[in-house]
């Protein structure tokens, strides 16, 4: 006797026997096409914003510090090559409130050398013939037969000297260190600043320091992307093997689907047990260590992190993250045993799929390369969108003057009207921008960039569900398999997206992509606001943002079901989507109870890749192993590539365990329409395999209370196959 079909409600009709339906409709059409057509407008802004942006940036802004005159230190092929650190004449002036609007310190800058190691007054080395000339390292031409004042009152030299250290190419005051060549203060020290002032010694100390604060933000940025320069390979090493332990799981996955599963969740207890072990052996290590109890309020916020990890507050906060994760885990494992053994046989189910499209593993790597593509035309625009401004110089004057930060120009200001009303004044470097219309919506520009990349970006992922959802359901429908599949059902399915459905990817990805810049907007907002909003504005960005976070997984959910139904039918984004959502609410039961659970276990996949990178991440660039000692680079913050190496693996696995969480979600929609379609019957048979079915219908005692119990049938022979033809 056939199967009784179950009861939907009100949740849409329920698909119809169709004894024409065999798969993926291969006589199908364009869907939305509007939308298509304005995505290929946008894309070719999109190229001409990049040429614009390359033809009028210039990268060596980023990569080179810049003078008073807008000449790049170090520059290869100029006669500031020899000279690749900048010099302030009198960094104190860095303190100045107008460094923060004008991103400039009001002070003469210089290429030079290498920066000065011993502390010295311009009045004192012009008394001796040795030191002035080490003197004149840091001074401009022209200072043969002048006297001090005049020398000072040209600006041709700094008032002093402080011993500096060169940090990312700019001279900064070391006052960190007790060595040689460093400045001490008396109680009754005094200095000339060369301006007609008496300062006290205390107070050069206090600006250098005041000065130091408001460019820490800046140093700490310099110091990650130094240290990028120096890890960059290894950190391209890291990813590789990520990349090689995700193809290496996914293909143990297909021929040991119940093994590996149990591997990856032992496994991920071990590597989570292992981290709470070894963070509780820092722990006790540093008891008997002077400082460490020091609690993290007490430290505040510290710009090298590595301080915190000689606190014992930090450890034992890893200890207690790491346990609450792994009792989590545990809790989970317990509760859900029995739906893990089914996640578990569906996964097998998933392996069988994927052993016929043997293809899709490496589907993966494609995505990846359209991924890389887009994120470096995206950063690379950005950084010639962002250097695309003219030097702009502005006049900078001590005393009153009308003149004061109005733009000049260098080459003649020395005779202009400006320097002859103002004699004291300087027509120096303040920052880059332009009075162009290019220039004045170059804000618009950047967002353009912003906004287009996260349409690329998810057009590409989207992309990837679909060429796999339409290769995963030729599998599905095929009466017998291999036989009733495509010869390629990758390469089918991905030409039937690009060829008849441009427009739905670009319309699921564009409502993506808008809700993801809205939340981009919102951070912004937010971060501006900051520190002048009550509570009342606080509360409703916090709900703004909770909710827009909350409409983008929504939206993701929708849009990949969405994506599956269009690989399947070939019918428009929104019918599409419609049809997807209204199938998965007459089904809601099996979502809940499978669908999710094979989602958990597929997590627990990438958590065991992650934490096993990750740890030799760890031991490799803190040094932790002797054998690496030599071979780790020297950083700043050896963080940095970890979590960078962390980050990667995560979305590398992530790109890799998708190809089993699609087949998965493919099935799983596919074995619900095939229980509305058929019947079970020999005129209807199922086009699942009766282990599928036999799986998708256990967990009876839940499933009775929303629909009648179901049977299990058998895989269609060949009599069948005749009464379907």
């Amino acid at each position: 006797m056939p199967e009784e079909q179950p009861y939907y409600g009100k949740h849409g009709e329920p698909r119809k026997y169709d004894p024409t339906f065999k798969g993926p409709i291969y006589n199908r059409g364009c869907t939305d096409i509007v939308c298509c057509i304005f995505f290929i407008i946008c894309i070719l802004g999109y190229f001409a914003v990049g040429i614009l942006a390359w033809t009028q940036g210039d990268p060596r802004k980023v990569i080179y510090p810049t003078d008073s005159r807008g000449q790049f230190c170090g520059q290869a092929g100029t006669p500031l090559e020899t000279k690749p650190l900048l010099f302030y004449f009198n960094i104190m002036k860095c303190a100045s409130p107008m460094v923060l609007l004008e991103f400039q310190c009001p002070t003469t800058q210089m290429c030079v050398e290498k920066c000065p190691d011993k502390f010295m007054t311009l009045l004192k080395a012009y008394t001796n013939k040795e030191d002035f000339k080490y003197y004149k390292n840091f001074c401009k031409e022209g200072l043969e037969g002048l006297t001090v004042t005049q020398i000072l009152s040209s600006g041709l030299c700094p008032a002093m000297l402080t011993p500096s250290k060169p940090f990312t190419r700019r001279c900064f005051p070391a006052l960190d260190q007790k060595k040689g060549g460093e400045i001490t203060v008396g109680n009754n020290s005094k200095f000339d600043d060369g301006e007609g002032n008496i300062r006290d010694a205390k107070d050069l100390v206090a600006g250098v320091k005041n000065a130091t604060v408001v460019i820490e933000a800046r140093q700490v940025v310099m110091k990650i992307f130094e240290d990028y320069t120096q890890s960059w390979y290894w950190i391209l090493i890291g990813l590789v093997i990520a990349m090689l332990i995700s193809l290496l799981f996914i293909v143990l996955l297909r021929f040991l689907a119940g093994i590996m599963v149990w591997v990856m969740i032992v496994m991920v207890i071990l590597v989570i047990g292992y981290g709470i072990v070894h963070c509780s052996m820092e722990y006790v290590s540093l008891k008997s260590e002077a400082g460490s109890n020091v609690t993290l309020k007490d430290l505040g916020f510290q710009t090298d992190f590595s301080v915190y990890l000689h606190i014992r507050q930090t450890w034992l906060a890893f200890i207690i993250i790491l346990a609450i994760v792994e009792v989590i885990i545990i809790l989970l494992l317990i509760f859900l045993r029995n739906r893990i053994l089914i996640a578990i046989a569906l996964i097998k189910e998933a392996s069988r799929a994927i052993g016929y499209v043997m293809s899709a593993l490496f589907y993966p790597l494609f995505t990846f390369a359209l991924l890389s593509i887009v994120i470096a035309y995206w950063a690379v625009t950005a950084v010639f969108l962002s250097t695309s401004n003219q030097p702009i110089y502005k006049v900078f004057n001590e005393t009153a003057c009308d003149h004061s930060r109005k733009i000049c120009e260098p080459a003649n200001f020395s005779t202009s009207s400006m320097k002859a009303e103002c004699p004291d004044s300087k027509c120096l470097f303040a920052f880059y921008g332009g009075e162009t219309v290019y220039h004045k919506y170059l804000i618009g520009l950047q967002f353009y960039n912003v906004f287009l990349f996260f349409w690329c970006a998810n057009f590409v992922t989207a992309l990837g569900q679909m060429t796999l959802a339409g290769a995963f359901a030729s599998y599905y429908w095929a009466l017998v398999k291999p036989d009733d599949m495509p010869a390629f059902p990758i390469f089918s399915s991905l030409g039937r997206s690009l060829r008849y459905h441009t427009g739905s990817l670009a319309f699921g990805s564009l409502i993506l992509s808008i809700i993801q810049i809205i939340r981009v907007l919102l951070e912004y907002i937010d971060h501006k606001l900051q520190g002048t909003q009550n509570k009342c504005t606080k509360f409703l960005l916090c709900c703004l943002k909770c909710c827009f976070w909350c409409l983008e997984k929504f939206i993701k959910f929708i849009n990949r079901n969405a994506y599956i139904m269009v690989a399947i039918y070939g019918k428009n984004f929104c019918t599409s989507a419609k049809d997807a959502f209204f199938l998965l609410m007459r089904n809601m039961i099996r979502v809940a109870v499978l669908d999710k659970v094979t989602d958990f276990l597929l997590f627990l996949g990438k958590l065991l890749i992650v934490g096993l990178v990750g740890i030799f991440a760890f031991f490799f660039f803190s040094g932790r192993v002797k054998a690496f000692e030599n071979t780790a680079p020297n950083l700043h913050y050896y963080w940095v590539p970890i979590l960078t190496v962390v980050v990667g693996s995560y979305l590398i696995a992530h790109g890799f365990f998708s190809v089993y969480a699609m087949c998965v979600d493919t099935l799983f929609l596919c074995f619900c329409e095939d229980l509305e379609r058929n019947d079970g019957s020999l005129a209807r048979p199922y086009y699942m395999s009766a282990s599928l079915h036999d799986i998708l219908s256990e967990n009876k005692a839940v499933e009775e209370t929303e629909e009648p119990t179901q049977s299990s049938t058998h895989q269609p022979d060949d009599q069948d196959v005749q009464l379907k033809q």
